[in-house]
């Protein structure tokens, strides 16, 4: 029994057990030779303080070394050659920063700080804090129990401005949320109010929506409903940026604190406060230091702030060389690991590995090694992030102190973290520490940051690991041992139940998308892997710009393959000539497989379906479904064919709902019997007609145009210039996924699912077309393709690989577009039938009166 057991947990600390929790691993290196090229100096070290700081690669501090050592900077305040490389170079950081954070100038504005700290000092030193009075109500400082100490450090301000605290519980704020107040007496309240939550928990790890920024902002939940005036909300984000990517352009917060350090390790000491320009307007400082003042009196008290945003709050001279050196920690990130998507993926898959197996050890008795604390079981990328938080237990359920473990943890040279980790809210939440309890703790000596780590048997803190960029599969390895070595009472015993239960949940590995449809840095897609990524508005044109129209305006190329997919997800019909219906290519996924309860399905969920193959008979009206080893399945083209007992619904594509016909019992146990799960068909009911949504000064120029069971338009244009680009990217990683599987571009394409492919001379020229003509037949370019996951499962196999997604990442930049959607409205109320035929002339056209794609 006991052999039988510690042999279970040998396997399951193999990276092949790894694998069987998550798919994602590393950024297309070996992880181990990453860190021995880049992280030298942790050989023999288990580093798991990630939340703590993270660590800076080599090649960052000797990018930065050999940049300050062929550069002279002087100090930004004065005028002379140097200063202003110092001046411009910083103001390219600030640009770089906002970039990160899929934001712009017009929007937000950097003013660095000494830390995440300072940033959050800033705001409660500037905010306009208005005391409760006979001419109205005052200030409302509100903010989640789950937050940092220098979050609550707030409130030290407040109260003595007479300002209005409340401490909200996570759970609060959507439960308490109903209509905002009413204003009375005709008189709109002025008074500012301000909300503070993490966009992640530096305690367990949490995420908390990033749609509470909106939701606070117009007053739609608690306590913001609760009064009135207006709403600004403070998201601190310095824990939820090392590992994710944060969009602004979405949830613009009105004032964002970071650390630097825990996203690159160095430069210590340099933070910054984004705030928005809108909220940055409201601030007043009262304090004045050098280079924040247009002018000054020193015999009277005079004093005019400079107009800029940036140079009114930073005082004195900014530390110029650790923000130079910023650039070199976004280039270094980006070299490594290509995203902070990908570092989202790398580092929720090592945390949830953990976190089961942690979750499923047992002392010889049955009582479980570990009190884990979170809300989840680790199932969605959008709501837990790489941390975990737990403590320890002995065989009678008894707490084992964390200064015992931490000190254990140092003999094995396993860095982890324990205390409160300066967020008391949580602590006392999840290790029910009630405020008597913490006064008498401090009664009997305990203070935050000392090793009392129990008193009368009760924790007064708990255990922290949290992974990085850089964290590897066999720190997990390390840590699991050494619990299991140095805390398990002998014969371990695993939970076979829970662990079987964890491993086969799926992991809600779209989510990582869930905010990220624009971020520069990274993102995953949605339903079939096609979102629609908006360009930024239209501004006068460069000499690149101009560059770009004369190869691209009037060029001449040419279709050289033409795909429809009848079912949605299913595999591809290449054709050499087909018609134009009203929502498209004529039967261009018409048909969809759900589950059992009508939720589409995807090769996200079930890559299978690829092996599905259409084949479309125009001349019997019939769609035959066929797949190796099996009869083939026919079922009518049209409803009116059908059997006249056929089952009408409703179902959801891409957040649309969507009219349905079931296409019968035959065809469902078909699929049944090939999915292995109980599965029907379903077609799109021919009266009913989706409008396709994209911007208003598009839909002034175009008008409205009809979809099939398509996710965001009509058709899906790639470029052969494109595809070999991204196939010479991936053949020279040489990583061993990679080797010898992408020298076939046809099957390269057929991962991307395009409707139409040409063949262009320059890659990704096809992102600034507006308008182009196939044949005789106009189309205009709606938007860009954002890509998913999707496209790492293979079409022929149903294998699943993390190309071509992370070479798409870093051949793009950071972006993760490929191909561009296409309308073509006059298909909808004419009689005249195009068609589309392989071989045809694609003349592309930058439109110079309307905004590009």
């Amino acid at each position: 029994m006991e052999t039988q057991c510690l042999q279970d947990f040998r396997d399951l600390c193999t990276f092949e057990s790894f694998k069987g929790f998550w798919h994602y691993y590393g950024y297309g290196v070996d992880q181990r030779e990453l860190i021995d090229r880049e992280f030298q100096r942790i050989k023999g070290v288990t580093y798991l303080d990630h939340a703590g700081t993270t660590l800076f690669p080599e090649s960052q501090i000797k990018g930065f070394y050999d940049d300050i050592s062929r550069n002279v900077y002087g100090n930004p305040h004065s005028h002379n050659p140097s200063s202003r490389l110092t001046h411009d170079t910083v103001e390219s950081v600030r640009y770089r920063i906002l970039e990160h954070f899929n934001t712009c100038p017009e929007e937000y504005s950097v003013i660095f700080t000494s830390g995440c700290t300072a940033a959050l000092k800033l705001v409660a030193d500037t905010f306009p804090w208005k005391a409760e009075s006979d001419e109205g109500p005052g200030s409302q400082f509100c903010y989640l129990t789950d937050n940092h100490t220098s979050v609550m450090g707030i409130r030290g301000v407040t109260a003595l401005q007479g300002v209005g605290t409340v401490s909200v519980l996570p759970h609060e704020v959507e439960r308490r949320a109903r209509k905002p107040p009413t204003q009375t007496n005709g008189e709109e309240c002025a008074a500012p109010h301000l909300f503070c939550y993490p966009a992640q928990s530096n305690f367990s790890g949490r995420k908390y929506p990033l749609s509470y920024v909106k939701g606070i902002q117009s007053q739609q939940l608690y306590p913001a409903c609760e009064h009135r005036g207006r709403w600004f909300v403070l998201l601190d984000a310095a824990c939820f940026v090392s590992c994710s990517p944060l969009d602004l352009s979405q949830y613009p917060a009105d004032f964002v604190p970071v650390s630097f350090y825990k996203m690159f390790g160095f430069p210590t000491g340099l933070g910054a406060l984004l705030v928005r320009n809108e909220a940055a307007e409201v601030l007043r400082k009262t304090y004045f230091g050098g280079g924040t003042a247009a002018a000054y009196l020193v015999t009277e008290n005079y004093f005019v702030p400079k107009p800029n945003v940036v140079s009114r709050f930073e005082d004195g001279t900014i530390s110029f060389l650790d923000i130079i050196s910023l650039h070199h920690g976004f280039e270094t990130l980006q070299k490594l690991t290509g995203s902070m998507l990908n570092i989202q993926l790398h580092t929720f898959g090592l945390a949830r590995y953990t976190f089961s197996v942690l979750s499923c050890l047992c002392h010889s008795n049955g009582k479980p090694v570990a009190q884990i604390y979170c809300d989840n079981d680790f199932q969605n990328i959008a709501e837990q992030g790489a941390i975990l938080n737990f403590n320890l237990l002995d065989c009678r359920g008894r707490t084992v102190g964390y200064s015992q473990v931490d000190k254990m943890a140092s003999l094995f040279n396993i860095h982890i973290r324990t205390g409160c980790f300066c967020n008391t809210g949580a602590c006392q939440h999840y290790l029910a520490i009630s405020n008597q309890n913490l006064k008498s703790n401090l009664h009997a000596g305990h203070i935050c940051g000392d090793n009392i780590d129990l008193i009368e048997g009760r924790p007064t803190g708990s255990i922290r690991v949290s992974f990085g960029y850089s964290s590897s599969f066999e720190d997990c390895q390390n840590f699991l041992r050494f619990v299991v070595n140095c805390f398990v009472d002998k014969p371990l015993i695993l939970d076979q139940k829970r662990l079987t239960k964890l491993k086969s949940a799926e992991p809600m590995e779209s989510a990582a998308s869930y905010d990220l449809a624009s971020i520069p840095n990274g993102q995953l897609g949605h339903q079939d892997g096609q979102t629609i990524t908006p360009s930024p508005g239209r501004i006068a044109p460069s000499e690149d710009t101009v560059s770009k129209q004369e190869k691209n305006n009037g060029s001449c190329h040419t279709l050289t393959n033409l795909f429809i997919y009848p079912v949605k997800s299913c595999a591809s019909v290449e054709v050499t000539e087909w018609p134009l219906g009203p929502q498209g290519l004529l039967y261009d996924r018409l048909w969809m497989v759900v589950n059992e309860n009508g939720v589409c399905l995807s090769q996200k969920r079930e890559p299978k379906l690829c092996l599905i193959h259409p084949i479309i008979c125009l001349a019997s009206n019939t769609l035959q479904l066929q797949v190796s080893g099996m009869e083939p399945v026919t079922v009518p083209l049209e409803t009116s064919l059908m059997s006249s007992d056929l089952r009408t619904s409703q179902s959801k594509v891409c957040g649309d709902r969507v009219q349905t016909v079931d296409c019968g019992e035959e065809v469902s146990a078909w699929l049944s019997e090939v999915l292995g799960k109980p599965c029907r068909l379903l077609r799109q009911r021919p009266e009913f007609l989706r409008d396709m949504k994209f911007g208003p000064e598009k839909a002034e120029n175009f008008g409205p145009t009809a979809l099939s069971l398509v996710n965001e338009a009509q058709f899906l244009l790639i470029n052969k210039a494109s595809v070999s680009l991204l196939q010479e990217h991936i053949a020279n990683r040489q990583d061993s996924e990679n080797e010898g599987t992408w020298h076939d571009m046809e099957k390269l394409i057929q991962r991307f699912r395009a409707n139409l492919v040409i063949s262009g001379q320059e890659a990704f020229a096809e992102d600034d077309w507006s308008h182009l003509t196939v044949g005789d037949t106009q189309f205009q370019v709606i938007g860009r393709c954002g890509r998913c996951q999707m496209i790492g499962v293979d079409q022929k196999s149903a294998t699943r690989t993390q190309e071509p997604l992370r070479s798409l990442s870093e051949c793009r930049s950071g972006k993760v577009t490929f191909g561009v959607y296409l309308a073509h409205q006059s298909a909808r109320n004419t009689t005249a039938v195009p068609v589309l035929s392989v071989g045809a002339r694609v003349i592309p056209r930058i439109s110079e009166s309307t905004d590009k794609p």
